[in-house]
């Protein structure tokens, strides 16, 4: 996870850009990993921990009705919760993480180790993908943290070749 974390910083660097987390299934475990790297404040802006409903609204201006009609688990609150998290700090991109890393709560239509990411970029694009993950919780957040670490790569390379 560490080579990871180096792509990503030396990307973001190299690009001159923030980076910010919005969390809620992994509970601030990807902000503690691109902390723990010597210098992460070149490229870390912020964190948010933003487990419950409430604080999705609170925090990143998730509208009430969003969350009720798509669900907090959902593409679509994983891409809101990305694209405000650009208006709410200085960064040049985001990251979100919500899903469900059990024991408990998943359903049919959403199991236990169903993940949304969303990401956005300042000017930019943003979007989202979903993954299901197997294991325990802790397996499911470790694995939900390594997509994002990897997503965030294949963004800022894909962005590359655009006016980023």
């Amino acid at each position: 996870m560490q080579d990871l974390v180096e792509e990503l910083t030396g990307l973001l660097e190299s690009k001159n850009m923030k980076l910010a987390v919005a969390e809620s299934c992994t509970g601030g475990l990807l902000s503690t990993t691109l902390t723990h790297r010597p210098g992460a404040s070149k490229i870390f802006d912020c964190g948010f921990v933003t487990y419950s409903n409430e604080s999705k609204i609170k925090s990143l201006g998730i509208p009430a009705q969003f969350i009720e009609t798509h669900g907090a688990v959902s593409a679509e609150v994983a891409e809101l919760m990305a694209r405000n998290l650009i208006e709410k700090s200085d960064a040049d991109l985001t990251v979100s993480i919500t899903g469900i890393a059990g024991p408990d709560g998943g359903t049919p239509s959403k199991p236990v180790g169903l993940v949304f990411f969303g990401y956005a970029l300042k000017g930019g694009s943003s979007g989202s993908l979903s993954q299901n993950f197997p294991g325990k919780r802790n397996e499911i957040q470790t694995q939900a943290v390594v997509t994002a670490l990897k997503h965030l790569i294949t963004v800022l390379q894909k962005s590359e070749s655009s006016s980023v």
